[in-house]
Parts: structure tokens; C-alpha cells; sequence
């Protein structure tokens, strides 16, 4: 069957993706063979095929593939997680734009929608990555929410509360006022934002009166006007929030203020009197060294409020409107309530000054508002319980990071560890198992029946934490209701590494026990706190070890002027448009060419062209191999159409014996380098160097195998290919692809198909063990395109056609090396003869390549005034160079400090330099006789 023009990426897509999954050659099951696991960071089901999704899943599809070609059992679990916040949100939105309001749903009624929503679009993205060419054994796929997996969670909540390592309290959280529910610390992502800076004076009551319990002091006192009135002044950029001030805190060193501690002032527009109290915490060269101090809306303030008893007044709704505490603008938004407050302040002469002001704002991750700070009862996870084998295992590198550099990361976010926030204020998720009573106290239990029996012990027990140590003697049929609120989404995705495999509902598994830990995690580091340590302190906790043996962080994706990807910006393409214009291939090839390891990568849709004509390049020498099919010699014989110029030099004998060698010379040559190459993969892979690795292939097939083995090995026109040359080819061409099928598996799975008949297909042939390669080999090879390089640019200096012959005369000490390749040589440039001389050839171009000179002789007549030209440039470049290498070797600190090694080299460049400088003038000198 005759070749297309082009590759046909969306037939072959559709048609290698569906034989590989009819063959289940992604499947994998338990047995005799190294196992290599990786667990898919699960996308959120709300979420559809972006770039950081490409890059992330190409990295772990090429690890996946690749240990599957090198004899391991792999297993790539895929999944979605039930992503709380996002999902609720668009089920809300569904709902909207059906007329219904959620306030207006029983909770039942909502989860119905909201797994209607799931079941009809959460799993779009794995469709979607199915079109990037994902090898994930879908036979595994797992949801955070699926009936096994929820048991699962609920379970380690009641483990961790009955161990005390989970505790309900009261204390400042994130609150985002969109979404209404808590945010961990991990979940605000704060951004430098421009804001106004506001200077308000606050006046100092004359009635000089104790601070002493300033919680009964802060009732709305009527402002009186005095002579002589004394002001404070406080910077702040949220003036609506001095609805819920309690005092104003200065250093109790600043001598600015020394005289107003222990007096009161009032709070403009409300006239509260609060107290003025002294504390280190306060930076006197910060602002105007005054603090409002508002315990409800500020982690800092709370503390202080806290450590001097204030009253705390939280004058904000869960919606961010002002509530009743605030007395003015009640139900107004806080962004619209501030501009009223701003300009009441200026009407009434409350601000003395403004200025530009900027600085770090927290916003939601999931609804991109600013959210608050807000004291709220909710579930904790005390941190520092379970943070130390985590710490340690990274710190030992039983668990390696690559890059290394986040390790230092890890080890401060650890070593500095908060307790977690897990509660979440939402209906879609898994449910907090703490059941209530009518008077407010409660058990954690599985289910409502357990709870029953649990209050009907009537004895005291840990588990009853409100109100604290109290016995609740024997109470029957207690009417119970269950907790409203649901768990933070990462503390189900947190047990992801083992219970995907059932490790902890059914400990000891054959799966677990062969697949866990997992070997590679590719992930984020924007998430290395949220996800990746806490899957190391579960795995700890409930398996014992640790879940996975080494992290690769990708970098974020950016686009040319350097901004984070986002559907904002509009500078995120559609990946799906991508992949149906320029196939899977160039799409991963883009991706994976731009990115450094454990660096930011600025993609460029450039890329993709790149991997399109790459592809291309794959198909044309595709195209040329399958021309010589038909075209071989017999088996065995001894007809050589590699160089098939004869040399003048020697008798016909030994021409025809050099011809023999030269023409395995190529296939030499290229086994040696394909091995070099296949060790330099094998570093690269270990190390995570992806995108090298890929460019070391790149090179390898378009520049050594297509721009210069196929052409030494092309017979001549209407010539035959020596079988075993041809054969060699062939396979030459099938290890190229295989090298290349974990970036690019459809490409090299057609190209593997269509050189010959294959009794098994490429996805799972097994890549063959790497042999040292002949160094002395690779250096003729490198030599030889050195050599055919230089005469070719001489030539097209020269002005002579490709159709012009020339004579080449060789000035060499080793012309054994050169009569190996001789007849390559001859065929590259178009040669009819080749002699050794020891002597300046007169009337010829002359070419320097490392010691050697070539001089080029032909019937055209020459022009040596650009020749000399080029020569005067090169010796003066070259003069340069040596001036610069010898006042480096002449530098007494550099030879006294310097490594001998780094010494050798400079001496060797100095060597070098005179040596081409000698035959440079010497060729001038010719030139000029």
C-alpha cells in the first residue's frame, strides 16, 4: 500500500489509541514482574483539558510508557476528585439558570443535581486526555466519592478524632464570602494589589480612665466637642472596618504616645470609646506607629485582642454584606459600604491624608475573591502530630524531590506547620460524622445509629468534646442531627496513593501490597503543602511508609510575555482545537520541548509547529527508506553502491576493499552513536530531564540519522542498496521510534507499522540494553560531518554548482582515518579523486578543519580574493582568541587557583589556536605565490 503525503494524525489516532486499549495493553494486574505505579494527580470533575493538564499528563504518560518498554509492569491510576467549592459553584450556577435558588432545596434535593451534574459532564477530562494519548489503565479509574473511597474518609476522620489528633474550635479562618465557607491557608492566594492608604484621627477622650477590663469599656459613648481636642492618627486600606475596632495598640517604647496609654478614643462616625494600650507587637516606623486593633476581622489583631482581653465585634455577614455589629450600612456590600464610609469620613473631617498604597491581598483560589478574616467554629487537624515522619522521610531523601530545590521549601512549610482547617461550609462533599444533640453537644461517629449508642453509654469518654469532660449519664432516645458541614476536599485526596488501592479499607491487599508505595508523583509545587505533604504524613500514618519514592515538579505554564496561563487573560488555548489541528504528537512535543525541569516554561503555539514538522521530517525519510524496499542487492553480494566513485589512490583491489569499508563505515557509525544516545536517555530519565531528553532524540533522528546517515547510505540514481545495509536501516529506524514513542506514541507506532510487517506492536516491545560505543568510532563520524561541512561552505563561497567536481588533496598526519571514510567523503562533495599530500597544493581553495588542510582543486576558474578574505577573518578571530587564552594562563592567581583540570584545557586551547594559526598563514602564503 502506497504511503500518504502526509501523516494522517486524526485517522491514526483514533485507530492506534482503540487498538491499544482493545489489546488492554494499559491494564495492569499484580504479578512476577517489577512493578512501576503512579497515581494521577486526580483532576477536579468541574475541570476540562488546559495546559498545565498537558504537561503534567504528558510527563507521566512518557514515564509510563517508558517503564513499560523497559520490562516493568506499569500501572498509571487515573481519577477525578469531587472538588467541593468548584463543583458546588457550578451546580449552583445550573440551578440559577434553571430559576431555582439552592436556599430553596433540602439538602438531599441538591445532592441529587449535583451528582445529575457529575454523572453528565465529571468525567469530560478523561475523555479528553484519552485525545492526548494518555496510557492510563482506565479499567482503574477512581472517584473521591465513590461509595468505597467516602467509607474510607469518613473512617480516618473518626481515627484521627479518637487518637485527639482532630478538634472542633473557635478560631480565626479564611473566610470566602462568595463560596461561604472556610479556606485553608493553602487555598488564599495573595497577590500585590494597588489600594489606597486612608489617615484617620481618632480623638482622644479627656477623661483620663483605667484600660482595666476595656471589654466593658467600648459601649457607644456621644461625642463632645472640647477646646483644645487631641487626636491619634492610624493608616489603614479598609476603613470599614473601624466599625469593629476595640482599640488602638503603640509601642510601649514610642515617646510619641507614651502620655495617651491607658486613655480611650473614639471611633469616628460610631464615637465607640475604646482603649489605647502598649505592645511590642507594634512597629513604631510602620504607618503612623497607631493601630487600629479589629479582633473580629484580623488573624494579628485577634492574637492581640486575645492577650489583652478586648471585646471582639464581628460586624460582617458570611456573605461579605455589613451586619447589625457594623450600626452603618447595614446589608451593604463591604466593597460598596467602604466608598460610602470614605466619603462620610471626608464630609465629616475624619481623614487627614491619603496615599498610594500597595500590598499583599489574600483572594479565594476557587472564586478569585478577596477573602476575610473571620473567627468561626470549625473541625482541625493539629498538624504537628503527624508532620514528623513526613519531614524526615524528605530530609533523608527516602523521599527525592526533583528539583532538589523544593526541599528547602517543604522542610520550612513543615518545620512551621499550622494546624488544618477541614471543615468546609458546603453540601456537596463527605459529610463531617459528628452528630448533635438538642443541647449542642456531640459524638463523632459513622452513622446516626452509632451515635445513639454511643450517647446512650452514658459515660464519660474522649470522644464528647462540648461541653468539655462531662458526663452525659444515660440518655434514650436522643434526638440527633447530623453536622452541616462537609470535609476540605484534600482530606479525601490525601488517602489517594493507597486507597486507590483499597490500602486502607482492606489493609494487605494483593494490589496494595504490590503496587504501594507508588514510585513517581507528578505534580504542581503550587500544591506541594495542600496535596503532596499530606499524602506523605496519611501514607505514614495508615501504611507505614511512604507513598511514593521521588516528586517531579513541573513548572507553571506562561504564555511568550511571561503570564500564568488563564481563560482571564484570554491567553489559554483550547487544547482540544489544538490536538485536532496539529495531531497529539506535535501538541506533546510542544509542551514538553518548552519545558525545564522544575521550571516556569513559556509556551509558544511555535512549538507545535516544531512538532509538525518533526513529524513530517519522520514521514519524508519514511517515504525514502520505503523507495529502497524494492531495490536491495542480493543477499551477500558484494556490489557496494555507497560511495561508488572509485579513488585514484591505490590499485582497483584495494579501492574496491575500501568501498567495503566504507560502506559499513556508516552503519557503523550510526550503532555506536544510537547507543551513546540511549546512555545519555538513561541519565536524563533518572534525573527527570525530560526535555533534553527529547531533544537529545530529536537530533539524533533529524540531524545524524536523516541529514546525514541516509544520505552516506542512499544509492546512487537508478543504483541498488546493499541488502544488509538496507535491513540495517530498517532497524535502525525502528529503535528511532521506539527511543521517541513515549513522547510521541502515534507517529512512531504508524511509522513502526508501515517499515515492514511487526508480528507485535511498539507500545509494549521491549528497548533493547545500550553497549558501551566505540569512542574512536564517534570521533571519525564527528570528524567526517566536520570535514563535509567545511568543503561544502567552501564550495558555496567559492561559487562552484553542486553539478562542479573537484579533486581533493588531504594534508594530514593520520590519512589512515580518512581512507575509512574516504568514498563518503568523495560521494558528499561531489569528489571524483582523493590523494594524501605533504605539500601546499597550489591554484586550489584551501580548508582547515582541527590540523588537517584540505585543498580543493577544480578546472573552474577561482577567485582567491574571498578565500584570502575569509582566511584573514579567521586568523584574526583566531589571534584574538589565543591574545585572550595566554593573558588567562599569564594571570598568577588564576594558574594558583584554578583546578589542573581547568588549567589543561586552557593550555590545550592555546595549542590548538597555534596550530590552526600556522596552517592558516601558511594557506595565505600559498595564495599569495
Amino acid at each position: 500500500m502506497e504511503l500518504t503525503r502526509n501523516f494522517d494524525h486524526g485517522e491514526a489516532e483514533k485507530k492506534w489509541y482503540q487498538h491499544w486499549l482493545d489489546k488492554k495493553y494499559f491494564h495492569s494486574e499484580p504479578d512476577d514482574r517489577e512493578p512501576y505505579t503512579v497515581v494521577m494527580p486526580p483532576p477536579n470533575v468541574t475541570g476540562v483539558l488546559h495546559l498545565g493538564h498537558s504537561l503534567n499528563n504528558t510527563i507521566q504518560d512518557i514515564l509510563v510508557r517508558r517503564a513499560r518498554m523497559l520490562g516493568k509492569n506499569a500501572c498509571w491510576v487515573p481519577g477525578t476528585d469531587h472538588a467541593s467549592i468548584a463543583t458546588e459553584a457550578k451546580v449552583v450556577q445550573m440551578l440559577r439558570e434553571k430559576g431555582i435558588a439552592k436556599s430553596s432545596l433540602s439538602r438531599d434535593a441538591f445532592l441529587n443535581y449535583a451528582w445529575e451534574w457529575k454523572e453528565k459532564y465529571g468525567g469530560i477530562i478523561l475523555q479528553q486526555l484519552k485525545k492526548l494519548g494518555c496510557s492510563a489503565d482506565w479499567d482503574r479509574t477512581h472517584f473521591t466519592m465513590d461509595p468505597g473511597y467516602y467509607e474510607s474518609v469518613i473512617k480516618v476522620f473518626i481515627d484521627l478524632y479518637n487518637k485527639g489528633f482532630i478538634y472542633r474550635g473557635k478560631r480565626m479562618i479564611n473566610w470566602d464570602p462568595k463560596a461561604k465557607t472556610a479556606l485553608s491557608d493553602e487555598e488564599v492566594i495573595r497577590k500585590e494589589t494597588p489600594q489606597k492608604l486612608y489617615f484617620l484621627q481618632y480623638r482622644i477622650d479627656k477623661n483620663r480612665q483605667s484600660a482595666v477590663g476595656s471589654k466593658q469599656s467600648t459601649n457607644s459613648s456621644q461625642q463632645t466637642t472640647h477646646e483644645n481636642e487631641e487626636f491619634v492618627v492610624i493608616a489603614t486600606v479598609r476603613p470599614e472596618t473601624i466599625l469593629g475596632d476595640t482599640a488602638i495598640a503603640v509601642h510601649p517604647k514610642d515617646e510619641r504616645y507614651k502620655h495617651l496609654v491607658g486613655q480611650f478614643a473614639f471611633v469616628p462616625l460610631i464615637h465607640r470609646r475604646i482603649p489605647i494600650i502598649a505592645d511590642e507587637y507594634v512597629e513604631m516606623d510602620f504607618g503612623t506607629g497607631a493601630l487600629k486593633i479589629t479582633p473580629a476581622h484580623d488573624k494579628n489583631d485577634y492574637t492581640l485582642g486575645e492577650k489583652h482581653g478586648l471585646a471582639i465585634i464581628d460586624i460582617l455577614n458570611e456573605d461579605g454584606t455589613l451586619g447589625e455589629a457594623a450600626q452603618l450600612y447595614i446589608g451593604e456590600d463591604r466593597f460598596e459600604a467602604r466608598k460610602k464610609i470614605i466619603k462620610e469620613l471626608e464630609t465629616k473631617g475624619h481623614i487627614v491624608k491619603t496615599e498610594e498604597y500597595s500590598s499583599q491581598v489574600g483572594f479565594s483560589e476557587r472564586t478569585d475573591v478577596v477573602i476575610e478574616d473571620r473567627l468561626s467554629l470549625q473541625w482541625w487537624v493539629d498538624m504537628k502530630k503527624l508532620s514528623e515522619p513526613a519531614l524526615k522521610a524528605v530530609m533523608d531523601d527516602e523521599i527525592k524531590f526533583y528539583p532538589a530545590k523544593f526541599r528547602n521549601l517543604y522542610r520550612n512549610w513543615m518545620e512551621n506547620i499550622r494546624d488544618w482547617c477541614i471543615s468546609r461550609q458546603l453540601w456537596w462533599g463527605h459529610r463531617i460524622p459528628a452528630w448533635y444533640d438538642e443541647e449542642g453537644r456531640f459524638v463523632v461517629a459513622a452513622n446516626e445509629e452509632e451515635a445513639k449508642k454511643i450517647f446512650s453509654k452514658g459515660v464519660l469518654t474522649d470522644n464528647i468534646q462540648y461541653p468539655p469532660k462531662e458526663s452525659l449519664g444515660t440518655i434514650l432516645n436522643v434526638q440527633l442531627k447530623q453536622d452541616e458541614d462537609v470535609l476540605d476536599t484534600w482530606f479525601s485526596s490525601w488517602l489517594w496513593p493507597f486507597e486507590v488501592f483499597n490500602g486502607y479499607s482492606l489493609p494487605g491487599n494483593k494490589d496494595v501490597s504490590y503496587y504501594y508505595p507508588t514510585n513517581t508523583l507528578v505534580t504542581a509545587p503550587e500544591i506541594i503543602f495542600f496535596w503532596v505533604a499530606r499524602m506523605i504524613m496519611a501514607g505514614f500514618e495508615y501504611l507505614g511508609e511512604k507513598p511514593f519514592s521521588e516528586v517531579y515538579f513541573t513548572g507553571i505554564v506562561r504564555d511568550k510575555q511571561g503570564r500564568k496561563m488563564s481563560k482571564q487573560l484570554g491567553n489559554s488555548p483550547d487544547l482540544l482545537e489544538l490536538i485536532e489541528k496539529d495531531g497529539a504528537d506535535a501538541v506533546r512535543f510542544g509542551i514538553i520541548i518548552a519545558s525545564p525541569a522544575g521550571n516556569d516554561l513559556m509556551w509558544d503555539p511555535a512549538g507545535n509547529e516544531q512538532g509538525r514538522f518533526f513529524i513530517n521530517k519522520m514521514w519524508n525519510a519514511l517515504k525514502l527508506v520505503k523507495m529502497w524496499e524494492g531495490r536491495q542487492s542480493a543477499v551477500g553480494s558484494q556490489q557496494s553502491t555507497v560511495g561508488s566513485r572509485q579513488s585514484t589512490v591505490g590499485s582497483q583491489q584495494s579501492a574496491a576493499v575500501n568501498q567495503r569499508q566504507n560502506e559499513s563505515f556508516a552503519v557503523l557509525w550510526f550503532e555506536n552513536r544510537l547507543n551513546e544516545v540511549k546512555l545519555e536517555l538513561d541519565t536524563q530519565f533518572k534525573e527527570f530531564r525530560l526535555s533534553e531528553a527529547l531533544k537529545t532524540i530529536y537530533s539524533l533522528i533529524w540531524v545524524d540519522f536523516c541529514s546525514w546517515y541516509l544520505e552516506w547510505v542512499k544509492p546512487g540514481f537508478e543504483q541498488v542498496i546493499d541488502f544488509s545495509v538496507y535491513e540495517k536501516t530498517v532497524d535502525f529506524f525502528e529503535q528511532l521510534v521506539q527511543l521517541l514513542h513515549p513522547f510521541m506514541p502515534f507517529i512512531t507506532e504508524e511509522v513502526y507499522h508501515e517499515l515492514r510487517h511487526q508480528k507485535g506492536d511498539l507500545v509494549v516491545k521491549q528497548l533493547s540494553t545500550a553497549i558501551t560505543p566505540d569512542v574512536q568510532i564517534l570521533k571519525n563520524g564527528t570528524l567526517l560531518k566536520e570535514v563535509i561541512t567545511a568543503i561544502r561552505d567552501a564550495r558555496n563561497r567559492n561559487r562552484l554548482k553542486p553539478k562542479d567536481t573537484i579533486r581533493l588533496h588531504m594534508l594530514t598526519e593520520t590519512p589512515d582515518i580518512y581512507k575509512s571514510i574516504e568514498s563518503i567523503l568523495l560521494k558528499q562533495v561531489n569528489a571524483v579523486s582523493a590523494s594524501y599530500t605533504q605539500t601546499v597544493v597550489a591554484n586550489s581553495i584551501t580548508v582547515v578543519v582541527q590540523k588537517d588542510k584540505f585543498f580543493i582543486e577544480t578546472t573552474t576558474a577561482l577567485d582567491t580574493t574571498s578565500q584570502k578574505q575569509q582566511l584573514q577573518k579567521d586568523l584574526d578571530y583566531l589571534k584574538g582568541f589565543l591574545i585572550s587564552v595566554e593573558k588567562k594562563l599569564s594571570n598568577e592567581r588564576f594558574v594558583q587557583n584554578a583546578k589542573p583540570e581547568v588549567i589543561d584545557i586552557e593550555r590545550k586551547k592555546k595549542a590548538d589556536a597555534e596550530e590552526k594559526i600556522k596552517v592558516i598563514e601558511e594557506s595565505l602564503a600559498g595564495l599569495a605565490s
